[in-house]
């Protein structure tokens, strides 16, 4: 099972900055994101990328934007 950060209401950076911690917390395995905003997703992303993750699965639920990624 994923590790889950949810940045729901969080204004960025700190979903960024959450999905940080974890991928350093985690070192690889995979990561669940929780966000509620287009800007915090393509954030997320960039930061994912940026560290060597890969992003899995992006997800648009009616109040939520999962964006899995795994290293």
């Amino acid at each position: 099972m994923a590790e889950v950060v949810d940045a729901r209401g969080l204004s960025c950076p700190e979903p960024v900055l959450r999905t940080l911690e974890a991928i350093k917390a985690l070192g690889q395995g995979e990561l669940e994101v929780w966000v509620d905003n287009p800007t915090a997703r393509e954030n997320v992303i960039r930061a994912a990328k940026t560290s060597g993750w890969e992003v899995v699965e992006i997800k648009e639920l009616p109040d939520t934007i999962k964006v899995v990624i795994k290293k």
